[in-house]
């Protein structure tokens, strides 16, 4: 969190940390960066929910669908891990690290001034919220829940809408930090 502070300041510095070249900070229209943050959340909150309410009515307890031959199929399976199944013991770390996540996206849209990063950071608050949910609403338990996943691709892990949110937002985040654009609307050179 340090980290992403230093980057785009905190509440009572308006330039973040650290020196740098930098173009000067447009500072209207926040409170549609905002806005937009919040609505691509919703919107892949809601597209991972429904999705897996599908799944689970539908998929699970079900043969496999093939998509495309056999390279691309729908498998319902329940993951208590990390991607690939890492961490089956640790559910709880990850729950607690998807609200930590949360918090720290809400606390940094205060600064956020560039639509590019609402949407990078949306997506990333979409796909945390998703998989939050199953951790703290699927069995086996509050705070141990497991994560269900379907989108199976040959030689590939399973994984869900929320997990390509989450790759989606923080491939943007990477590319967003290339070009020099931070949260806050400045560009720098490093």
């Amino acid at each position: 969190m340090a980290e992403a502070e230093r980057i785009i300041g905190t509440p009572d510095t308006p330039e973040g940390g650290g020196e740098r070249a930098s173009a000067p900070v447009p500072r209207t229209g926040r409170g549609r960066r905002i806005a937009v943050l919040f609505a691509v959340a919703a919107f892949a909150y809601a597209l991972d929910l429904g999705s897996k309410l599908l799944v689970v009515a539908k998929l699970e307890h079900h043969a496999p669908i093939q998509l495309v031959g056999d390279l691309l199929e729908l498998h319902a399976i329940r993951n208590p891990g990390a991607a690939f199944g890492f961490g089956a013991a640790f559910t709880i770390i990850f729950t607690v690290i998807a609200a930590a996540v949360i918090v720290v996206i809400v606390r940094l849209s205060r600064k956020l001034y560039s639509f590019p990063w609402a949407v990078a950071l949306g997506l990333l608050l979409g796909g945390a919220l998703g998989n939050l949910t199953d951790r703290i609403f699927r069995a086996p338990g509050v705070f141990q829940g497991e994560v269900v996943d379907f989108i199976a691709p040959r030689g590939f892990a399973v994984f869900n809408l929320a997990d390509s949110a989450i790759v989606c937002g923080g491939i943007l985040i990477v590319l967003l930090s290339f070009r020099g654009l931070d949260p806050d609307g400045t560009v720098h050179k490093d």
